[in-house]
C-alpha cells in the first residue's frame, strides 16, 4: 500500500464566485511527482493549499500526518513560489543566514545548499544583482535549508536555460532518492518524463494520475503532450 506523504480530500477553493478547485482528491508519495497543466488550471492554488497558505472553502489537506499549515510542519516543508522569495538587498549568503534563523535550523547547512543550487561563485553578491534564474535558485536554496521532508516547487525551472533545467531536475531526484517527497509544478510538457509520477491538471481537476509510461500507454500516445490532448478530449 502506498505510503502517502500528502493527502488531499474533496478540496474546494472558491475565488470570485468560481470554483478554482471543485472538490478534488489526490495523494502524493515520496519520489518526484510532477503536477502538469496549462497556466491558470489551478496548480498554484493546489500547491498553496498543500503548504497551508491558501484559504479553502471545504475538504482537507494532510501533510506528514498533520493538517496543512500546522506549526509542526514549518521546518519540514520547503516551498518555492513562482516569484523569488528572497531579499534583493541581501547577498545570497545573508539571505540564507537570515532564513536559517527564522526557521530555527541553524546555519551549518548553508554551504551545502549554496553548492546544491550552483551559486557558490555568487554567494556574496546581492540578490538584486542576480539574473532571474539565479534569483530563483537562491529561493530554492532557502527552501532546502534544514533538509525538509517535503519540497513543494511552483514552476521552478521557468526561464532557465536547458543546462540549468537539467541540473535542477538531477538535484530533485537526488533529494527524492534521499527520502524527500518532491512535488513540482510545470506547464512545460517535455518535463513530464523527468518525473517518477504525473498528475495532469486542467480547469481545477486532475484528469490523469500515473507514471509517464502508464499515461502514454493508457491514452495510446507516443508523448505526454499528445496524451494530455487525448485525455482532455475524452473528458469533454
Amino acid at each position: 500500500m502506498m505510503n502517502n506523504t500528502i493527502e488531499v480530500r474533496d478540496l474546494l477553493v472558491v475565488r470570485g464566485g468560481r470554483d478554482v478547485l471543485p472538490g478534488i482528491s489526490l495523494d502524493v508519495a515520496t519520489g518526484v511527482t510532477g503536477l502538469l497543466g496549462p497556466s491558470g488550471c489551478g496548480k498554484s492554488t493546489l500547491l498553496r493549499s498543500i503548504v497551508g497558505v491558501q484559504q479553502v472553502r471545504g475538504g482537507t489537506v494532510t501533510v506528514l500526518g498533520a493538517p496543512a499549515g500546522d506549526r509542526s510542519l514549518r521546518d519540514r516543508i520547503g516551498y518555492v513560489t513562482q516569484a523569488a522569495s528572497v531579499y534583493d538587498d541581501l547577498t545570497v549568503a545573508e539571505n540564507l543566514r537570515f532564513f536559517a534563523r527564522v526557521l530555527g535550523v541553524g546555519t551549518g547547512g548553508i554551504d551545502s545548499v549554496i553548492a546544491a543550487v550552483d551559486l557558490d561563485s555568487h554567494r556574496h553578491r546581492p540578490v538584486g544583482r542576480l539574473s532571474g534564474g539565479q534569483r530563483s535558485r537562491a529561493s530554492l536554496a532557502v527552501a532546502l535549508l534544514g533538509d525538509p521532508d517535503v519540497l513543494v516547487l511552483d514552476e521552478p525551472t521557468v526561464g532557465l536555460d536547458p543546462v540549468l533545467r537539467r541540473d535542477l531536475w538531477a538535484l530533485f531526484h537526488r533529494l527524492a532518492d534521499a527520502g524527500t517527497a518532491v512535488l513540482v509544478s510545470s506547464h512545460v510538457m517535455d518535463e513530464a518524463d523527468r518525473c517518477d509520477r504525473l498528475l495532469l491538471m486542467r480547469e481545477g481537476r486532475v484528469l490523469a494520475d500515473g507514471t509517464p509510461e502508464e499515461i502514454r500507454l493508457r491514452s495510446g500516445s507516443a508523448d505526454i503532450e499528445t496524451a494530455f490532448l487525448r485525455i482532455v478530449e475524452a473528458a469533454a
